[in-house]
């Protein structure tokens, strides 16, 4: 007897009103781990990253929030803006700590390892990218020039080098923050929607109909995905072995990283999925939509599965 294979039932996280367009998950602190959501709508959320249970949403901003994340102990967020700002809160209250105003749109926001500084990138017409001192907030900022408008930036390498994406050209720079020159350009065939910092040693990206792991010290590809459909971000679980990719299909999937399988194509999303990300450890995985849903999903569900049948002796 040939068994139909389930279809996973995640756990679905409601609140947002608008699509969700990104998702961050922190480190595993005394109190758990947290994600955070960053939506068209202006509430920037806040999660128990195991279950999914609201805790809060930093309140203030007047548009849509493009990222949302914690620093290391989860103890600050920081929020990027279409209202030409970005801001530090208190995690644990909710309340703001300090807003950056901007002069044009801010999409991008990280926290330096240490976080006493927070790095901010976007549309500014003259700086592109800033790095505040969180100790100093009213002090000037570092500045860093670039030609186009930046989509994402991520500290690297103990803080000395920035990885930044762009909003409509394809590559990948890298950026040394002593001198704020780009050091490096990492080709890509098509604009890049997705960048993850893995670990010290990986990230990994999403170009067009691709998804690249790449080496973080030596910035060469150790191993690229095709897909019949355009990818719009991915994320990798080296604990698990797993790659999870969504985008316009509405689909999200996942795959052994080893040999390439799908494991798992999961639906319910009612429109293209913007967002996964891996929860630590790589238990379970989250995915952000269009459809303004949070989707948390089980990475092992088909193992168990396989399990069950085994043991019940159906063939599949």
């Amino acid at each position: 007897m040939v068994a139909k294979k389930p279809q996973q039932n995640p756990l679905v996280c409601h609140g947002h009103s608008r699509p969700i367009v990104d998702l961050s998950y922190s480190a595993v602190t005394p109190d758990g781990y947290f994600l955070t959501s960053a939506s068209k709508d202006g509430q920037p959320m806040l999660r128990n990253g195991s279950n999914g249970d609201w805790v809060g949403t930093f309140q203030g901003h007047k548009g849509a929030v493009w990222q949302c994340v914690l620093n290391e102990p989860a103890l600050l967020a920081a929020t990027a803006s279409a209202d030409f700002s970005a801001r530090i809160w208190d995690a644990v209250s909710g309340d703001v700590k300090h807003t950056f105003p901007d002069d044009h749109i801010v999409r991008s926001v990280h926290f330096s390892q240490d976080s006493n500084h927070l790095l901010t990138a976007g549309y500014d017409k003259v700086s592109k990218m800033k790095i505040y001192d969180l100790h100093n907030s009213s002090s000037e900022p570092q500045h860093f020039q670039a030609a186009d408008s930046i989509r994402f930036a991520s500290h690297h390498r103990n803080d000395s080098l920035i990885l930044s994406t762009y909003v409509d050209k394809p590559n990948i720079s890298v950026w040394d923050v002593r001198s704020h020159q780009i050091v490096k350009t990492l080709e890509t065939t098509d604009i890049v929607l997705s960048l993850e910092i893995v670990n010290s040693n990986l990230f990994i990206t999403a170009d067009g109909k691709s998804v690249k792991l790449w080496d973080a010290n030596s910035f060469q590809v150790v191993k690229s995905f095709g897909f019949p459909h355009k990818v719009e971000s991915a994320s990798y679980s080296p604990e698990k072995h797993k790659l999870a990719a969504g985008g316009e299909d509405m689909w999200v999937h996942l795959y052994d990283f080893d040999s390439g399988e799908e494991v798992d194509c999961n639906k319910g999303h009612h429109g293209p999925v913007h967002c996964v990300r891996f929860a630590p450890g790589g238990e379970s995985y989250a995915s952000g939509s269009e459809d303004g849903t949070i989707r948390i999903w089980d990475t092992e569900f088909s193992s168990k599965q396989d399990e069950q049948h085994s043991a019940n002796g159906v063939a599949h």
